[in-house]
């Protein structure tokens, strides 16, 4: 199936943001380390074929997929995203061979101009205590802490284990009105 998404290509970097394909999905599990969230990826697949989100990735030919950003236009929380005005950005994260290169920065300014095109106006995240460098890269591009989020929430692992996460976040909130 094709899937009518805008593609981006960096001249300088050889970078290239566009939706996963379906068959890039393992790709997502980055060589093993989330091999654990397969079903998510999938499920989160589905999601965008019915659309109700968008999977990015950062792609780099002769490497692969090398970062990713999904975007929820609307879930069951409206807060996050209520498929109008609010969407929420999740699962954003570069590969650590190619952070610190700029890239993170290429995708979500990519994402935000992509939302704001759609008639998307507000564009939420939430982002792991413990995670600085993220928290840093964010506040850099406007966003502002509004909530904390207690991060609860359950999944089933690619051995059909149900997992619960405790993860605690701060809710980041980015007008994209100029």
């Amino acid at each position: 199936m094709s899937l009518n998404f805008p593609t981006f290509k960096d001249e300088y970097s050889g970078v290239i943001v566009r939706a996963v394909r379906e068959d890039e999905l393992s790709d997502l599990e980055w060589d093993g380390e989330y091999t654990y969230l397969r079903k998510v990826f999938r499920e989160a697949y589905e999601r965008m074929i019915s659309g109700l989100s968008i999977m990015w990735v950062l792609y780099l030919p002769r490497t692969g997929v090398i970062g990713q950003g999904f975007v929820q236009l609307i879930c069951g929380r409206p807060e996050l995203a209520d498929g109008m005005m609010r969407a929420y950005i999740y699962s954003f994260r570069v590969k650590p061979n190619f952070r610190n290169l700029g890239l993170g920065s290429m995708l979500l300014d990519f994402i935000e101009t992509y939302l704001y095109h759609r008639g998307f106006r507000l564009v939420t995240l939430n982002v792991a205590k413990e995670n600085i460098d993220a928290l840093r890269l964010y506040q850099r591009h406007g966003y502002k802490v509004v909530a904390h989020e207690p991060g609860e929430w359950t999944y089933e692992d690619d051995k059909g284990y149900l997992q619960h996460v405790h993860e605690p976040a701060w809710r980041m909130e980015k007008s994209l009105v100029k």
